[in-house]
């Protein structure tokens, strides 16, 4: 059927792909807090989200190096209180089944060590945590050394300098950060319960383990996951997921190159069912279970005159379960020369490594996990100078948690990112002209809020090329663009994963970047990353504001042209004119007015003025004139204290007749707006449409307060009454009001003492 509307335009369909993994492959994540500023902690918006978090130390955690000399100076043993010795750091979800010890290593054995000839896979064996995930990265770690003493850092030790505190560093949403901890360790027996090393007497990796912890709460939060987020973890770098079911057929060559220059690789068996967590398959492989990937070969077969591909794996359990071809018993061996035979066991340094070939790991496992170091990791012989852009969001139920493309009506109100390409790869992969970029997102803070439930979203994204009339303006794309638009490019597939990365090629152009959870209403923070062989600019659209013009203006504005052009749209007029006592010119009153100031002067009085209580009363019985706005009980007390304060002009606290009547032209100017978004006639509208609402009354915000307006005023069903729409309305054009109360000069920028910016903000 034709839409008249849109000239015969018909709405694009898009399949949207969705994978949504079991058992251990989906997993948790979280960033600690205790320790660290919040990324983006000079944002207004994070200074009101964080606003009710209790008062923390100023000066924040002191480094590592001035923490150790000072407990040294004392000759005190450290005790860190951020994640004490008790079974709030163990378990959350139940009590331990065995009786727990903390312990420090000089407790433990005569002659403790943090590493012994250097930190190898050989020193990391798995205790009774499911965190194979964790030991497989970390297994791959210990290949890269410049990589591991990152993490690790070598100066710490058990008898120079000691004072029982250790630290270790992780890559956290693009910055690098010091976890501190002290060296009791949970014990049974005098034995290390969880990670441990093959030597009884080293304790780096249960140390790393105890950090990764408290990175993420307790030791519980780290049980299940995928070896991908401890990679990243570990490396800052970009994930990669391949389905063996669908692997390139350049697979093998993928991962070689990817060894040879660093990537950390892991491997699972994908299970159906909580039944399936840990069983063997018929030659012994574990479902659900964690490998490292350590090396690929490929060897003469003497007799055949061909060529076997093999691939090196490591079990976290310490021990050798494979039953299959090229075991340490099968016959496969004598069919290579005695030299690539040689050459292969002396690379298998413990018992828990094994070979088998490259085609049997492809039919037995379903899905490898790859960390790169760089976005050109696997391309070419030579290492490429990439640029990178980050942006951080969040996902607001009501506001631009929207879904993906297979929500229309919601699609739009996700995060937008401009992606302007206009410089060309040097050497494209195609004929035509090309740009490559790698775009990552990444949900944060999942892990750590594990114990209330938490799990990771199943996220995607799309891009969508802007035609030449939208290009250069930073303006929100609306629903009509992407109904009628198909996507450039997306991700493969929606998943429960951290982090989904996909690689394009695409024309030089500028698009935009739609990062979005599956289903709509769907809380998360992100991080999105896009990387690109040439520079590129990448950053957030803000709504409905002209380019250069997308700085906050609730509290401190920036941009002075943003301020005037905000202080004389709308219907409010120029409210930049210091406020009289009489600001309205007496005109002949209406029928309507007549009855009013009836209503007014029979609850009022002879002083003619009202307060909170009295105003509620009058709207109650004008409101019931007015059919087609319904109301269960008139306005709130709050919204009528907030009318007050919007209208008094003399601080009086009450209002006179002409102050209650321009409220109610004001009223009726919302309404009609109200009523348009009202389809459905059920005196609410959705939180979603507020951003077009807010838009069309002449306010012009950002994000973060489309998003602040929806957590404030909408209900448990994302809807907005006309009570809270007209609240809303009343408050936002008080504080602009007031802003420019203190802009004095119009330069768009007010500086407050704490006295003034109470008196802006508790009189609204």
């Amino acid at each position: 059927m034709e839409d008249k509307q849109h000239n015969g335009r018909v709405p694009v369909v898009e399949d949207m792909k969705v994978k949504v993994l079991r058992g251990s492959e989906a997993s948790f994540d979280s960033e600690e807090k205790s320790d660290y500023p919040p990324s983006g902690a000079n944002s207004i918006y994070t200074a009101i989200l964080s606003r009710n978090e209790a008062v923390k130390d100023a000066k924040r955690l002191k480094t590592f190096l001035e923490l150790r000399d000072k407990y040294v100076k004392k000759n005190v043993i450290f005790e860190d209180p951020l994640f004490p010795a008790n079974d709030s750091s163990l378990f959350y979800s139940h009590k331990p089944a065995m009786k727990f010890e903390w312990k420090r290593p000089t407790e433990i054995c005569d002659n403790p060590h943090f590493i012994i000839d250097g930190a190898n896979r050989t020193d990391i064996c798995q205790g009774e945590l499911g965190d194979c995930w964790l030991l497989a990265a970390i297994a791959c770690l210990t290949l890269n050394e410049k990589l591991l003493y990152r993490v690790i850092p070598k100066d710490q030790s058990f008898t120079e300098n000691y004072a029982g505190i250790f630290h270790f560093q992780f890559w956290r949403y693009g910055e690098w950060v010091d976890v501190l901890v002290d060296d009791r360790l949970p014990t049974c027996n005098n034995r290390l319960v969880f990670t441990k090393s093959f030597r009884k007497n080293e304790y780096w990796s249960a140390l790393l383990e105890k950090a990764y912890a408290k990175l993420h709460g307790s030791y519980e939060a780290l049980k299940g996951g995928n070896a991908l987020e401890a990679m990243e973890d570990f490396t800052g770098g970009v994930t990669e997921f391949f389905d063996l079911d669908e692997a390139p057929k350049e697979l093998y060559s993928i991962m070689r190159k990817g060894l040879q220059r660093g990537s950390l690789m892991g491997c699972a068996i994908d299970v159906t069912s909580a039944s399936e967590m840990e069983s063997r398959t018929q030659q012994g492989l574990i479902r659900g279970h964690a490998y490292s990937i350590i090396g690929l070969e490929e060897c003469d077969q003497v007799a055949k005159d061909t060529k076997i591909r093999l691939i090196r794996l490591r079990n976290p359990w310490g021990r050798v379960l494979w039953k299959g071809p090229w075991n340490a018993t099968s016959n496969e061996w004598s069919t290579i020369s005695i030299a690539d035979k040689e050459n292969l066991k002396k690379q298998t340094v413990e018992s828990s490594e094994f070979w088998m070939s490259f085609t049997d790991f492809k039919r037995n496992f379903t899905k490898l996990e790859m960390c790169n170091l760089t976005p050109d990791t696997l391309q070419g012989d030579e290492r490429q100078s990439w640029t990178v852009s980050v942006n951080e969001g969040r996902w607001v139920r009501g506001s631009s948690a929207g879904g993906c493309r297979n929500f229309p009506d919601t699609f739009w109100t996700n995060p937008q990112y401009r992606l302007q390409l206009y410089e060309e790869d040097d050497e494209p992969e195609e004929k035509q002209a090309s740009c490559t970029v790698v775009v990552a997102l990444m949900q944060k803070g999942r892990r750590k809020q594990r114990h209330q439930g938490a799990v990771f979203l199943t996220i995607g994204f799309s891009i969508y090329e802007v035609d030449e009339e939208m290009r250069g303006k930073n303006q929100h794309l609306q629903k009509d663009f992407f109904l009628y638009t198909a996507s450039k490019a997306k991700c493969k597939t929606y998943i429960n994963l951290r982090e989904v990365t996909e690689r394009f090629c695409l024309p030089p152009g500028e698009y935009v970047i739609i990062p979005t959870t599956f289903e709509p209403h769907e809380e998360g923070e992100y991080i999105l990353r896009v990387f690109s062989e040439k520079n590129i600019s990448s950053e957030e659209v803000e709504n409905t504001i002209e380019a250069g013009q997308i700085q906050p203006i609730v509290f401190v504005s920036d941009r002075a042209r943003a301020n005037k052009e905000i202080a004389h749209d709308g219907i409010w007029g120029d409210i930049k004119k210091k406020p009289k006592r009489k600001l309205f010119e007496p005109e002949e009153e209406t029928d309507e007015e007549k009855q009013f100031r009836a209503i007014y002067q029979q609850i009022s009085g002879e002083d003619m003025q009202i307060c909170a209580n009295e105003l509620r009363r009058i709207m109650k019985n004008v409101l019931a004139k007015h059919s087609q706005i319904k109301t269960k009980d008139g306005f709130s007390l709050e919204t009528c204290r907030s009318m007050i304060a919007l209208m008094d002009t003399d601080g009086s606290g009450k209002l006179n007749f002409e102050e209650f009547k321009h409220l109610w032209k004001k009223i009726k100017q919302w309404q009609l707006i109200f009523t348009r978004y009202d389809k459905d006639k059920s005196s609410s509208i959705s939180s979603f449409e507020m951003r077009n609402i807010v838009n069309e009354a002449g306010f012009h915000l950002n994000k973060q307060l489309y998003d602040i307006i929806a957590m404030r005023y909408a209900d448990e069903h994302l809807n907005i009454d006309f009570d809270s729409y007209i609240c809303c309305f009343v408050r936002l054009e008080g504080m602009f009001r007031a802003f420019n109360a203190f802009d004095k000069d119009g330069d768009g920028i007010i500086k407050l003492n704490v006295l003034e910016w109470l008196q802006l903000t508790m009189y609204s």
